[in-house]
């Protein structure tokens, strides 16, 4: 650790930041390119029953993050401020506990998505024109590759946590890297026609296996001058910060499981109005990850900073910090509006030309683009508020945009304006988060102010 304790105590703060996040939204972005380029790749196929079929079973797909965050996010921002507070072999027994735990629950969730997966498709939207091809897509990402998927991002988490954030990237954006290179070999050269969503998945899952052999090795090298720790025996030393890990995991984990749901939501309601709808909703979806992905991946820089400058008490440090990323998102929520406003037409038409949900792809992204600044502005309270291990108050902020607020918006909307009322209540929805996030957010602060 002592290699990096320049980076979090006394490196200007513009530079440590851009440190942490910098390689952090790089290996976001490459993520965020492999899970479009399964989006780009089977719509060459001209099949909107595929896309669809793909973006309903991402909702599956995208549970996995929920569960690193829990013991990823909870883990690492603990560990983070066991280091702020000199405590380097309780945050080893955090590491072991958070690695293990991780698998654990990857497992049983592979077992619980093979069990019933018929009918989870089937709650997403699932048609019996899309059924099958999701199915094949969930068998190959979600139930084989659980593990090296949900331990890969986990792995990512206490990495950065450390401050090893290029490594972490590196081992992130590598996966995605192959994952763009095998997409086309087993969509059109190894599997025949009309298994090209099969062969997504096939390749995604490959990549996943390729990204943990690559953790696995680089934890090993660190162990013996940092505190990521990998042995068993360090287990029963990490179990006495069950609490403290899940009251900040928990709210992070929920936060993704009620953006899986809200999809969910999002999803059934578009459905009654045909497939379309649900291949348009989509392809948004994937297309706003850029905004998502660089927001959560500046918040992912910003945690460890913030963590270690709490535990450490040095306030003005770690105000210094969030006004840093707060001024940065910000400032890349505005690009994302214009761009997305004047080219949605341009940009949808990478990855589909059927025109008809061409037409609907573009006019929903010039929608759903203004709630960026929204958005973003709640990541970085509620991640501030994870770092300092304020559980409660996260996990109201957490609650309240993709579940206690948005998913009821969404009926009513849908209610009083149809299927365009479901695609405003995002914004909406982020709106009304950011007012209680503001409160909340400052209600906690106050204590710093000097």
């Amino acid at each position: 650790m002592s290699e990096n304790q320049e980076l979090f105590e006394t490196l200007p703060v513009p530079k440590a930041l851009a440190t942490l996040a910098v390689p952090t939204i790089i290996s976001q972005l490459i993520t965020m390119v492999y899970n479009l380029s399964d989006t780009y790749f089977i719509g060459k196929t001209n099949n909107p029953y595929q896309i669809a079929a793909a973006s309903l079973a991402y909702v599956l797909v995208f549970v996995m993050t929920a569960l690193s965050n829990l013991f990823g996010v909870g883990g690492g921002s603990l560990i983070s401020r066991l280091l702020g507070s000199q405590k380097q072999e309780e945050a080893k027994g955090v590491c072991a506990f958070s690695f293990y735990g991780a698998i654990g629950i990857a497992l049983l969730y592979a077992l619980a998505c093979y069990t019933f997966m018929d009918p989870l498709l089937r709650i997403l939207g699932a048609s019996d024109s899309t059924i099958g091809y999701a199915a094949s897509y969930t068998i190959w990402v979600v139930v084989v590759g659980s593990i090296p998927s949900t331990l890969s991002m986990t792995m990512a988490h206490l990495l950065r946590s450390v401050g090893y954030a290029r490594m972490a990237s590196f081992g992130l954006g590598m996966g995605g890297i192959l994952n763009i290179l095998l997409d086309p070999l087993f969509m059109f050269v190894l599997l025949p026609a009309g298994q090209e969503v099969a062969g997504a998945g096939m390749a995604t899952m490959l990549s996943n296996v390729i990204s943990l052999c690559y953790f696995l090795l680089a934890f090993l090298r660190l162990r013996s001058h940092t505190v990521l720790a990998l042995s068993p025996h360090r287990v029963p030393a990490g179990l006495k910060y069950t609490v403290p890990i899940f009251s900040v995991g928990f709210p992070s984990a929920l936060s993704s499981l009620l953006a899986c749901i809200s999809n969910m939501t999002a999803n059934h309601l578009a459905s009654g109005y045909g497939d379309i709808p649900v291949a348009a909703m989509g392809l948004v979806k994937k297309i706003n990850m850029l905004p998502m992905n660089v927001g959560m991946g500046l918040c992912q820089g910003m945690l460890p900073l913030v963590a270690y400058n709490y535990a450490a008490k040095n306030y003005k440090r770690m105000k210094s910090v969030v006004n840093c990323a707060r001024f940065s998102g910000m400032g890349f929520a505005v690009l994302c509006i214009i761009a997305f406003e004047l080219s949605s037409g341009g940009i949808v038409s990478l990855f589909i030309q059927e025109p008809e949900t061409l037409a609907l792809s573009t006019q929903f992204l010039r929608i759903s683009s203004l709630a960026t600044p929204f958005m973003i502005s709640n990541f970085q309270m509620a991640y501030t508020l994870q770092a300092m291990g304020k559980g409660p108050q996260s996990l109201l902020l957490s609650s309240c945009r993709q579940g206690i607020i948005f998913i009821p918006l969404m009926f009513l909307m849908n209610l009083l304006f149809g299927l365009y009322g479901v695609v405003w209540a995002q914004f909406f929805a982020d709106g009304l988060t950011l007012v209680i996030s503001f409160v909340v957010y400052r209600r906690i602060c106050r204590q710093f102010d000097t």
